[in-house]
C-alpha cells in the first residue's frame, strides 16, 4: 500500500511541508544550490513529517507551527543521511547518485552541517522552547548512536541488546521526536504526548529492524543499494547477530570481519535467507508494532489514530 493513502488526514498538508523543503534550495550560491538539489530532489515518502502532522491532529492543529516542525524533522533526517553517505563511502542512495559521489567528502560534510543548521532554524520558528530543547536532545542522541555504530564496526562481540540500544538512538529517537513534538506544539495533554512519544519510538524500532531484514532479503533494484550493505560496512544488525548466535564457532560473519571477502558476504546473506532468521526478526519487529498499537489506545478513535495504526502495518509490509 502506498504511504500517501495511509497519510489520508494530512496528505494535502504535507504539500506545505514539501514546499518548505524545496524553498531551502533557493540560495544565491550555485554550488550549494546544486548540492541541495541533489538531496532535496523530492520523491521521498515524508514519513516522519507525516507522523508529526498526524500527532498534531489530536490538539490545536496549527499548520503555521506544525509545518516548520515537520520540515525540521525531515531536514534532520536528511542531513544525517548526507553524513552517513560520507562515512559509508556510498555513491548511490535509493538508486540516485549521492552528493559525495560528485563533490569532495569535506564539502559534503559541510553540506550536512548546513542542513542541520536549517533544521534548527525551522524548529525555532515554532517558538516553543520545549520543542527546541527536544530537537537538540534528539540530535545528541542520534549522534551518540552513530558514534557507537562507528566505534563497533567489525566488532563481533556485540549482542542483540547492544543492537537494540544502538538503533533506539540512531533511528527510533527521531521517530519519537516527530510524534512527541507534534503533540507538544498542538498543546495536547501530557498523557497524549507521552502516548505519541511511545508510539513513535516503537514505530521507529520496528522500522529499523525491517530495514535491516531487507538488507538481507530485499531486492537490490527496489532498495537502491546492494544486498548485504550493512555487513560490507562492518555493521552488525539483528539478522547477522542471530546468525552468529546459531553458529557461534563457525560463521561467515566473523570470518568476513576478520578478513573481508565477497564470497563470505554472499554466504552470510544466503545462510540468513535459507533459515527462519528473517521470520524471527520480523517477530521482534511485530512486538514493537504491538507496543506502538497499545500506546494509541488512550487517544480518541478518529482518522488520525487509524492512520497511525495502519502505518505500523505498512512498516511490516514494506519492501524498500
Amino acid at each position: 500500500m502506498k504511504t500517501s493513502i495511509l497519510f489520508g488526514p494530512v496528505q494535502e498538508d504535507l504539500a506545505r511541508v514539501e514546499g518548505t523543503l524545496q524553498s531551502i534550495k533557493q540560495v544565491d550560491y550555485a554550488p550549494l544550490a546544486e548540492m541541495l538539489e541533489v538531496v532535496l530532489a523530492g520523491g521521498g515518502k515524508l514519513l516522519r513529517p507525516a507522523l508529526t502532522l498526524l500527532a498534531g491532529r489530536f490538539g490545536e492543529y496549527n499548520l503555521d507551527l506544525l509545518v516548520p516542525l515537520a520540515a525540521s524533522v525531515e531536514l534532520l533526517h536528511t542531513a544525517s543521511l548526507v553524513h552517513d553517505d560520507v562515512i559509508d563511502g556510498a555513491d548511490t542512495r535509493r538508486g540516485r547518485p549521492t552528493v559525495n559521489s560528485a563533490f569532495h567528502n569535506t564539502t559534503t560534510v559541510m553540506l550536512g552541517d548546513y542542513m542541520f543548521a536549517h533544521a534548527a532554524d525551522q524548529v525555532a520558528q515554532t517558538g516553543n522552547i520545549r520543542v527546541i530543547r527536544l530537537f537538540s536532545h534528539t540530535l545528541m542522541v542520534m549522534t551518540k548512536g552513530e558514534i557507537g555504530q562507528d566505534l563497533t564496526a567489525y566488532d563481533s562481540r556485540q549482542t542483540v541488546r547492544d543492537y537494540l540500544q544502538r538503533i533506539g538512538g540512531k533511528t527510533a529517537s527521531l521517530f519519537a521526536t516527530a510524534c512527541q513534538g507534534g503533540a507538544v506544539v498542538a498543546q495536547e495533554s501530557e498523557q497524549w504526548i507521552e502516548a505519541l512519544r511511545t508510539y513513535g519510538y516503537n514505530f521507529g524500532m520496528a522500522f529499523q529492524i525491517v530495514d535491516d531484514i531487507l538488507d538481507f532479503t530485499g531486492d537490490e533494484a527496489e532498495m537502491g543499494k546492494p544486498v548485504g550493505s550493512d555487513l560490507l560496512q562492518g555493521t552488525l544488525t539483528l539478522p547477522s547477530l542471530l546468525l552468529m548466535e546459531r553458529h557461534p564457532g563457525d560463521n561467515p560473519v566473523q570470518k568476513h570481519f576478520a578478513q573481508p571477502r565477497q564470497e563470505l558476504l554472499a554466504q552470510a546473506v544466503e545462510m540468513v535467507r535459507e533459515t527462519d532468521i528473517p521470520q524471527e526478526s520480523y517477530d521482534m519487529a511485530r512486538s514493537f508494532c504491538a507496543r506502538a498499537h497499545e500506546a494509541l489506545s488512550v487517544l480518541p478513535d478518529d482518522p488520525a489514530r487509524r492512520a497511525l495504526y495502519d502505518l505500523t502495518d505498512y512498516v511490516l509490509e514494506r519492501r524498500s
